[in-house]
């Protein structure tokens, strides 16, 4: 019988003493056990870079067991030893819970060491809390500092939300104008939320093919929630390509087998096809979904026992 193939040798410090830290964030792209592999051992040989890196893949469970707990303590090593990005991911895990419980108020603390040593990130999620009031006071006007400065580096999630504030008058004079630039800058920089705004500049200029095209962009990298609630606005517009985007983005999204996704896409197709319509909110009735089931009743589908035989018969 063929041996087993024999594990890998741990890397030497020789050989991980001698990144740089570009080629140990080209780890991440490679084999994930590899990545989790050399990065654990740069980390415990006090190579900081290494360390942020390897208490995201342990956050993210990638090569690794997921474990947030591990994760916050590499994260507070890698911030004590003068890593801003450590310090603004120890704030990111005490906003969000992750390894430690949920404490806005220390979020607020780390995101502001990471701000005032320069950090764009650190800058955008302490804006965040800022403008929210969570873990400090609310104070708008404080928080559009702390975006321009992010943006000012050229972080495109804040130039979006100076867009914001300029649109809505948050901290600042309303100024549609400024708000349509910052709107441009967010979605040439890659934001998903600043090329839905400034899709929305241009169809409100009437210029909708250009419009549809950052629609489409945004479409792509957009979360979950966004592009739901996206798609909706999208269907609520008097243009047809707007709709055709708008069930792209939902047969996409119907795939992830959500109750919200399934009813979402029924609800679209229901007036051009209602047969296949109530197919896909018979499958979030079947989960429960209680708009579904309100919908398929004034379709004239009583019944939960009948939705679910249904199902069973696709």
């Amino acid at each position: 019988m063929p041996r087993p193939a024999e594990p890998p040798a741990p890397p030497t410090f020789a050989e991980i003493s001698g990144m740089t830290p570009q080629e140990l964030a080209r780890l991440l792209n490679g084999d994930p056990a590899s990545a989790a592999r050399l990065l654990g051992a740069a980390a415990r040989f006090g190579m900081v870079e290494a360390q942020v890196h390897y208490a995201q893949i342990l956050l993210d469970g990638r090569g690794v067991a997921r474990d947030p707990a591990a994760a916050f303590r590499w994260f507070g090593i890698a911030a004590g030893a003068g890593s801003i990005e450590g310090t603004n991911m120890l704030g990111r895990c005490h906003e969000l819970g992750w390894g430690v419980p949920a404490d806005p108020e220390a979020a607020a603390v780390q995101y502001r060491k990471a701000a005032e040593a320069g950090l764009d990130w650190g800058q955008y999620n302490y804006a965040n809390l800022l403008a929210r009031g969570a873990g400090v006071a609310q104070d708008r006007d404080e928080a559009l500092r702390w975006y321009r400065r992010a943006a000012a580096q050229g972080h495109a999630k804040s130039m979006n939300l100076v867009g914001r504030f300029k649109e809505e008058g948050w901290g600042t004079i309303a100024d549609p104008g400024e708000a349509a630039e910052w709107y441009r800058r967010a979605a040439e920089g890659g934001d998903f939320r600043g090329q839905f705004n400034h899709a929305s500049v241009l169809a409100r200029r009437g210029e909708i093919d250009a419009a549809a095209t950052w629609y489409r962009r945004a479409s792509e990298t957009g979360t979950a929630g966004f592009l739901r609630s996206m798609a909706a606005d999208l269907l609520r517009q008097p243009y047809e390509i707007f709709h055709a985007i708008a069930l792209e983005i939902l047969a996409r999204r119907r795939a992830s087998g959500e109750a919200e996704d399934l009813f979402a896409y029924g609800a679209a197709i229901l007036p051009k096809d209602p047969r296949e319509a109530r197919r896909w909110l018979g499958r979030a009735a079947a989960l429960g979904h209680e708009p579904a089931k309100d919908l398929l009743r004034k379709q004239g589908v009583p019944g939960r026992l009948r939705l679910i035989r249904a199902m069973l018969q696709q």
